[in-house]
């Protein structure tokens, strides 16, 4: 294959998509281009939202790149991960006709674009063993060469098993989905892991993406920003696919905020933080009898199963804890999923919990 965008649909190749007032490369001292109001709104103080914002902010992907260490052009900003796997979807696959290959129990929103998108979804379960969940890599390769899947979704940490996956097997996954596949590697909790992105095998294999975004680690989960790295040529396309202006200016104002240097070192310590709560948090809830297993993570968040996961849940929700409850989760029928929180977080966590087995 010469080009990753021989995996896009044929008809979108050559799609050059919506060209927004702010896409044209024109300056002046009076914007009358875009039908935008003269006047700013009354709640506005700065005045500044009344204009529409650059489609991808020069300045912030800049930042970015450097954060994430690519190339701008190979970088493409959008409301939060969620819309860029909806934008790779829509993009590689033909309704009816492709499939989409994941790997449960995982994050959702891969099978719910799928069914949106009409795609077939091709599931190879993760394999819970003694080391925790690991993927089954020979099955994916199988699953995604036979069903002519045009997308395979890792999630490394992964969510909610928080297992990774190590780049040599991401790479040798990659070279065999050459020409057939392209592998997305969702890295929302890199930060907190103990592996190098797999950003770092783009030059190799041009068959892989990267998906990271700043809800995590960088605490700025309503600002909306997603990051998808890939392919020049695909994120080229990818930007004629998406929505004219996905990133509000104050979400890019914030975000570049909270990218600066002051701001990086104060995020550095809280990851730090959180890797070593989880591990405290990890030693004492697998002290606890009701508490059957804790897994391994190297997200900002445990699973663990109970021996009675409703009581566990109804406990620490009567003390103002609330948890995610996994048990609908394919393999996950007894587990929850407790988020690393700060010292205070985890110690009420703990008493909760234990004070559940006490009165049992």
């Amino acid at each position: 294959m010469s080009s990753v965008l021989e995996l896009v649909r044929a008809d979108l190749r050559g799609f050059t998509g919506y060209k927004s007032a702010r896409t044209e490369a024109v300056q002046g001292e009076i914007w009358l281009n875009a039908n935008e109001s003269a006047w700013a709104n009354p709640g506005d103080p700065l005045g500044t939202s009344r204009r529409y914002p650059e489609p991808q902010p020069a300045m912030l992907r800049s930042v970015l790149a450097a954060v994430y260490g690519c190339e701008e052009s190979q970088l493409l900003i959008g409301r939060g991960s969620d819309e860029a796997i909806d934008l790779l979807v829509r993009a590689l696959c033909n309704p009816g006709r492709d499939s989409v290959v994941v790997t449960p129990p995982v994050f959702g929103m891969y099978a719910v674009c799928a069914r949106l998108q009409d795609a077939a979804l091709v599931e190879v379960p993760l394999h819970d063993g003694a080391d925790g969940f690991q993927v089954d890599l020979d099955g994916i390769a199988a699953a995604a060469l036979g069903a002519r899947a045009k997308l395979v979704f890792l999630c490394s940490p992964s969510n909610p098993t928080g297992a990774v996956v190590a780049l040599a097997d991401i790479a040798r996954l990659a070279a065999s989905l050459h020409g057939t596949a392209l592998l997305v590697v969702d890295e929302a909790y890199g930060e907190f892991s103990d592996l190098d992105s797999a950003v770092t095998l783009l030059a190799q294999h041009t068959n892989i993406a990267v998906l990271r975004t700043l809800s995590k680690a960088h605490a700025l989960a309503a600002a909306r920003i997603g990051v998808l790295i890939a392919d020049p040529a695909l994120i080229a396309l990818l930007r004629r696919c998406q929505a004219p202006y996905p990133v509000p200016t104050p979400c890019a104002e914030l975000a570049l905020a909270g990218l600066a240097g002051p701001a990086l070192v104060e995020t550095a310590g809280r990851v730090a933080m959180v890797r070593s709560e989880r591990e405290r948090l990890r030693a004492a809830l697998e002290l606890l009898p009701g508490v059957l297993r804790v897994y391994p993570s190297q997200g900002n968040y445990l699973l663990a199963r109970f021996r009675d996961a409703d009581a566990a849940f109804n406990a620490l929700l009567a003390a103002g804890v609330v948890v995610r409850d996994q048990r609908a989760a394919p393999q996950l029928g007894d587990a929850l999923r407790i988020t690393v929180g700060s010292p205070e977080q985890n110690d009420r966590v703990i008493a909760a919990l234990r004070a559940k087995e006490i009165a049992a």
